[in-house]
C-alpha cells in the first residue's frame, strides 16, 4: 500500500495547489516549442521533483509516465566499473550522479551523450525533437562533473535539454547557472500545508482539527513531504485526533536528539566512543551525513546557553564543509562531536 505522500502526489500542473504563479510560468515553458535548460532549486519538501515530473508530463503526455529502472555500468579511466540505477522513459532520463562519488564526472558525460545521440521516439506525437536529462542533487556534483556538464550542455543543445534539481545554487558553478533558466520553488507556508493536509484527509475519509493540522505544519518546518508523513503516522497511532495529541517524529531523528543530549550530559573519551557507535548506526540506515550533522547541531543549539550558540553554529558550518570535501562521513561527524564536547567542557569549567 502506497504512502499518502506518494498516493496523492499531483501528477499534472493543473493539480498543484500552491505557487500558482510559478505553475503558470512552468506551463508556458512546457507549451513553447523550445524548452531551455532549467535549474530548479528550493528547500527540501517544497515540491521540486513533483513540478519537474508535471512539466515532463505536460511536454510528452502519458509517455513520460511509462518508467523503468535500469542498472547501468560505467567504466572510469582507471578501468573501475561503477553500477548506478537510472530511471528512464522513451523521452527522458533521471539520474543521481552524486551516488557515484568522485566518479560522477564519468556518469554525467556518458549519460548525457547517450541521451543526446539516441534518436527521439515518436516526435510527431509530442512535437519535441529533444530528450530531457533530469539530474537530481545537482549541488552535490563535484566541480569536475559540473565543468563536464557545462561542455556537454553546449555541445548537444540541439537535441537534448538538462533539468538540474538541487536545494541551493551556492554550490553550482557560475558557467552552469548562466546556461540555465533558474526556477526557485519556495517552501509552502504553514497555511498552505494545512490546506493540503485537509484535502488529503478528506480523500482518506478522516477529519483533522485545524489546531492539530497547524501543529503538524509548524513541526514539519514547512516541509510538505514531512508533514504528510507525520499526518499518516499520527492517524495510525491514534484516531480520532486530539488537539493535544503528540506529533510523531521519525525514529532516527529521535535517536539523533538522544545523541546530542548525551554529549551535553558527559564530555569524556568514553562518551565520545559511545557516540561514534551511535552515529555509525544512523549512517548504516542510509540517513545522509549532512542531515545527521544538521539535526544534531540544531538540537545542541536549542539546549546550550545563549553565549555558546554562535560558536556551535560556527563549528557545525566548518565541519559541514569538511563533510562535503571528504570521503568518510563518520570522521567528520565524530570530529564535530569532539569539538563540541571540548568547547562545552571548557565553558562548564569557566562557570565553576
Amino acid at each position: 500500500m502506497a504512502l499518502w505522500v506518494e498516493k496523492y502526489r499531483p501528477l499534472t500542473l493543473d493539480k498543484l495547489t500552491f505557487h500558482t504563479e510559478l505553475t503558470g510560468h512552468l506551463r508556458q515553458l512546457a507549451t513553447t516549442g523550445d524548452l531551455p535548460h532549467l535549474l530548479v532549486y528550493g528547500p527540501t519538501g517544497s515540491g521540486k521533483r513533483t513540478r519537474i515530473s508535471a512539466v515532463l508530463r505536460e511536454i510528452y503526455g502519458a509517455g513520460a509516465d511509462k518508467l523503468k529502472v535500469d542498472q547501468r555500468v560505467f567504466e572510469t579511466p582507471s578501468r573501475r566499473k561503477i553500477e548506478l540505477n537510472v530511471i528512464t522513459s522513451s523521452y527522458h532520463i533521471e539520474l543521481n550522479p552524486s551516488d557515484a562519488g568522485i566518479y560522477d564526472r564519468v556518469v554525467v558525460q556518458d549519460m548525457i551523450k547517450e541521451a543526446a545521440q539516441t534518436q527521439q521516439v515518436s516526435t510527431a506525437s509530442t512535437g519535441r525533437k529533444f530528450k530531457v536529462v533530469v539530474v537530481h542533487e545537482a549541488d552535490a556534483l563535484s566541480r569536475d562533473a559540473q565543468h563536464a556538464l557545462r561542455r556537454t550542455m553546449e555541445k548537444y543543445m540541439g537535441n537534448m535539454r538538462v533539468i538540474l534539481c538541487c536545494s541551493t545554487t551556492a554550490k553550482i558553478i557560475a558557467p552552469v547557472q548562466s546556461r540555465c533558466l533558474l526556477v526557485r520553488v519556495a517552501a509552502p507556508t504553514p497555511g498552505e500545508i494545512v490546506e493540503v493536509l485537509g484535502a488529503v484527509a478528506k480523500k482518506e475519509g478522516i477529519t483533522v482539527p485545524h489546531e492539530f493540522a497547524m501543529r503538524i505544519a509548524e513541526a514539519s518546518r514547512r516541509n510538505l513531504h514531512r508533514a504528510l508523513l507525520m499526518l499518516e503516522a499520527a492517524s495510525v497511532r491514534q484516531y480520532p485526533f486530539d488537539g493535544a495529541q503528540e506529533i510523531p517524529i521519525p525514529e532516527w531523528e529521535e535517536h539523533l536528539r538522544t545523541i546530542a543530549r548525551s554529549a551535553l550530559r558527559q564530555q569524556t573519551p568514553a562518551q565520545l566512543m559511545a557516540i561514534r557507535k551511535q552515529l555509525y548506526e544512523v549512517l548504516s540506515h542510509c540517513i545522509p551525513p549532512t542531515t545527521i550533522l544538521k539535526t544534531v547541531a540544531l538540537q545542541l543549539v536549542e539546549d546550550v546557553d545563549q553565549a555558546l550558540k554562535p560558536e556551535v553554529v560556527h563549528h557545525a558550518a566548518f565541519y559541514e564543509h569538511r563533510l562535503q570535501s571528504g570521503q568518510k562521513a563518520i570522521v567528520h561527524l565524530e570530529a564535530f562531536m569532539a569539538r563540541f564536547m571540548s568547547v562545552y567542557k571548557r565553558y562548564l569549567m569557566e562557570l565553576v
